[in-house]
């Protein structure tokens, strides 16, 4: 699905393709994304371990960095917090919160 996301210092608005998963607690970001997109990254004060499907800690590292935008879809609004993370293919994920 695709959703706008407007970034906090300038507003400038950008469509990414967000995959919605209803497994995943939690929004993500991809790492390579926010760097091209030039946002403003957030150091956490305690990295997150990123565990995969099988239990075991990715091996990209801990997440690091949050973003914080707006982000729109259809006629729905919210500020939110976006967790920087090596996505690979896709740019943004969607989870349940």
């Amino acid at each position: 699905m695709k959703v706008r996301l407007e970034k906090m210092k300038n507003h400038k608005g950008i469509v990414v393709k967000a995959l919605l998963d209803s497994r995943i607690t939690g929004l993500f970001i991809d790492t390579k994304f926010t760097k091209e997109k030039e946002f403003k990254l957030e150091k956490l004060k305690k990295p997150l371990l990123v565990w995969n499907i099988d239990s075991i800690v990715n091996i990209r590292g801990a997440i690091i960095h949050q973003v914080e935008c707006n982000i729109f879809f259809k006629r729905h609004i919210e500020r939110v917090r976006m967790d920087v993370c090596y996505l690979e293919k896709i740019e943004m994920i969607l989870g349940i919160l």
